[in-house]
């Protein structure tokens, strides 16, 4: 696939790594459709910086809200390349609950990307490419993981089904699971630093290999139903 000129959706696309895949798929030449949750203000600092500012339009969407990635999918227009990175994560046990968190778990994590790849699939297209960020939780679980690491695991799964079901079609669908990039908010200053030194490559994820990755996979033709492991040898 020939990214130059081509539609792209990137959920969650204003900050972090989000914006990392913005400014990667703005310079490979396509057309960009940046969803936004509340960071309207970040995605038209972000949008003016990309080489063509005109060619990237900011939606809004509450993907916790059931139905709202539908009415988001509708208002891009086509789309030839889905990437789903928006996602949420508070760290908790399951057992624990609540039930309202991991029901907004499973909505933004899993629910509104399958509506997204369903709205996707609808098309009519000639090709077409689904990458989905997942997590280090698709290959092992941890002490914490709870209906996040199920959600992540759920979109891992429909991941596979739809390039089974859609390969036919010429419609590719992998995933990239990240190891560590950027420390999460609420995670404790030096708590990610001390992780690395058990990595093999005893080092963080480079944000360019992390977009680098997403973009090889929306390139190579042969390639479907791939969870690639961008994590230091983090899955080791």
């Amino acid at each position: 696939m020939n990214i130059d000129g081509k539609t792209v959706l990137v959920t969650g696309g204003a900050r972090r790594v989000g914006a990392e895949l913005v400014r990667a798929f703005a310079a490979a030449g396509a057309d960009i459709r940046l969803h936004v949750r509340r960071s309207r203000d970040e995605a038209g600092e972000l949008a003016a910086a990309l080489p063509a500012p005109e060619r990237c339009r900011i939606l809004t969407a509450d993907l916790a809200v059931p139905g709202e990635a539908a009415k988001l999918f509708e208002a891009c227009g086509p789309v030839d390349i889905l990437v789903n990175n928006a996602s949420m994560f508070e760290p908790g046990e399951l057992a624990a609950g609540p039930e309202a968190r991991d029901r907004e778990h499973f909505e933004v994590n899993f629910w509104s990307p399958l509506a997204l790849m369903r709205a996707f699939a609808a098309q009519q297209l000639r090709e077409g490419a689904v990458v989905n960020l997942l997590d280090q939780e698709v290959v092992h679980g941890s002490a914490r993981g709870g209906a996040y690491a199920l959600s992540r695991r759920a979109l891992a799964d429909a991941t596979l089904e739809f390039a089974r079901e859609l390969g036919p079609r010429n419609l590719r669908f992998n995933a990239v699971a990240p190891g560590p990039v950027l420390p999460p908010a609420w995670l404790p200053g030096g708590k990610m630093e001390k992780t690395l030194p058990t990595l093999p490559l005893r080092r963080k994820v480079g944000l360019a290999d992390l977009a680098e990755a997403v973009l090889f996979l929306c390139r190579n033709d042969s390639i479907t139903g791939e969870i690639l492991c961008v994590d230091c040898g983090q899955h080791l």
